[in-house]
């Protein structure tokens, strides 16, 4: 439950204020949501121990922050406005000091540069901290990726021109997709003007620590061993890196990661050279696995990327590609308001949902039902599934015990060293195998079995329509019999965090439809077929 885990947190570090990213009126999904849940959500974040609210919007649209920005400080909490740092020809240091302008005017606590992709430069840094600093009297972080290489020198550049506060992490858990180790900035700022007064000697214990906690998540660690490249190119966040890795093992296609990282530029300057942070950096990414995918870039548009180029998430820094636009929007209008502006109030409604399917579902909500709903609002899916299985342990990873097993067998020969994840009997475990052979800390990484794959009903005669990805099926449209006209939706597929329509091919009549909604398919998996 993210709420008890923030109320743990808040009640084990009292004294240090805890801080969140909230993505403006995305809150934390990939949609606009209406002011009331923006206001709720905040409100009751707050109450729950929440601190600093590090308020973004992946378009850069100040509009799109503003109802958030006021909640936050309404509620007595630290505003913090952002600027998603990007590079394009669209981009200039005008454009982030006319964007720091209007955060101010929305009213902010203080400013934070993003620079979620790690391709801010040292120069480029000082630049950016020294005009801001020379114009604003206004606090402002900086927040690096260390994936490219150029972070830590981002930073000590950026601690030169003035900047407030820097973003690191503990060693352990530092550097590749995350940011610059603290330790280090510690020492390299020892017996300066900026030192910090940190004791290297108790931040060696906190990585010590967690050095034995990162074992646990060895199985969901990226590829990425050092610094790369390629990521001054495609601008791909250390997150989106992970995330793209992971969509393309899931695909079968983890081969395919070069290609979808030289197809990343080419979808963002069709999309307006959006920044790529959340949500946008899944958009762009999901739209470029699907172009490199199908063989054919926009055979298939996801319903996001369609909604980007309606002006459905706000202003682009340049026109979106026109073609593009005038095929997703089919004669229509572009939005251009506040998205929110139109939206109706939706707080009522949403827990009218969930108590009703509390009930029906024979499901407690929480003593601040409120909470339940917000969780289900952000989170449709597995939100709901998460109220279901709440008071069912086998549903969740196993509580921390309190010592390692002691080492548990002995190999005949010696075996490389590593840590793996073991499948035995329908529960998977994680294994740390020393050099020599003694394979010790012996963890289950999950109670629950290993579910295979729903099987997928052949579908009858005809023409077959495909998954064209692994995922789960999210809605199905047509119905048995039904005569369907060719670009008609069919079904809605749930990929790589993003709804994608399944649309005909060519006219025809449904027949056979083999899936349900919830099932999940592999691709190529028959889902129906047109006769």
């Amino acid at each position: 439950d993210p709420w008890l885990r923030l109320r743990e947190l808040k009640k084990a570090m009292p004294k240090t204020p805890l801080q969140m990213l909230l993505r403006g009126q995305n809150l934390l999904g990939y949609r606009h949501y209406a002011d009331d849940v923006v206001e709720r959500f905040v409100e009751r974040a707050v109450k729950n121990g929440m601190d600093v609210f590090r308020v973004f919007d992946a378009m850069n649209d100040p509009r799109n922050m503003k109802a958030a920005l006021q909640a936050v400080r309404s509620h007595g909490a630290h505003a913090q406005g952002t600027l998603s740092y990007t590079t394009s020809p669209a981009h200039t240091l005008q454009t982030w000091l006319d964007l720091t302008e209007q955060l101010l005017e929305t009213g902010v606590d203080s400013i934070a540069i993003k620079d979620m992709s790690g391709i801010l430069t040292p120069m480029a840094a000082y630049e950016l901290v020294s005009e801001i600093k020379k114009r604003y009297d206004v606090r402002l972080h900086l927040h690096c990726h260390a994936t490219t290489g150029m972070a830590e020198m981002a930073l000590l550049k950026a601690i030169e021109a003035g900047v407030d506060g820097v973003d690191t992490a503990i060693s352990s858990m530092s550097a590749t997709y995350g940011h610059p180790a603290t330790e280090a900035l510690v020492a390299t700022l020892a017996g300066t003007e900026h030192d910090t007064g940190l004791d290297i000697l108790k931040l060696e214990n906190i990585a010590a620590y967690f050095r034995e906690v990162r074992k646990k998540y060895h199985a969901f660690e990226g590829q990425l061993k050092g610094y790369d490249s390629r990521i001054l190119v495609a601008q791909v966040p250390g997150g989106m890196l992970t995330n793209l890795e992971s969509q393309l093992k899931q695909q079968n296609a983890a081969d395919k990661l070069d290609q979808v990282l030289a197809e990343i530029p080419r979808v963002r300057e069709d999309l307006g050279f959006i920044p790529l942070v959340t949500p946008t950096s899944q958009i762009v990414g999901t739209q470029a696995v699907l172009n490199v995918l199908t063989g054919e870039r926009y055979k298939t548009i996801a319903k996001e990327t369609a909604g980007i180029l309606k002006g459905e998430y706000g202003h682009t820094p340049v026109p979106v590609n026109a073609a593009l636009q005038a095929r997703v929007l089919e004669g229509g209008a572009p939005v251009t308001c506040r998205p929110a502006d139109l939206l109706k109030p939706e707080l009522a409604e949403l827990e009218a949902d969930v108590r009703r399917q509390a009930q029906e579902k024979g499901i407690q909500l929480a003593g601040n039902a409120i909470d339940d709903v917000l969780t289900v609002a952000l989170f449709p899916q597995i939100g709901l599934k998460f109220l279901e299985n709440r008071h069912n342990p086998a549903a969740f990873e196993p509580l921390p015990q309190a010592e390692a097993a002691q080492p548990v067998a002995k190999a005949e020969k010696p075996a490389a060293s590593g840590i793996y994840t073991v499948e035995v009997e329908g529960k998977a475990f994680v294994v740390k195998v020393s050099d020599g052979g003694d394979i010790s800390q012996l963890t289950a990484a999950s109670s629950a079995p290993v579910q295979a794959a729903s099987p997928v009903a052949p579908a009858g005669a005809g023409t077959p329509v495909t998954a064209p990805l692994a995922g789960n099926i999210w809605k199905v449209i047509a119905a048995e019999g039904q005569t369907v006209a060719e670009g008609d939706v069919l079904l809605i597929l749930e990929a790589m965090k993003m709804e994608t329509e399944i649309r005909a091919a060519q006219a025809g009549t449904v027949r056979g439809i083999a899936v349900k909604s919830g099932d999940a398919v592999s691709v190529g998996d028959t889902l129906m077929t047109l006769a």
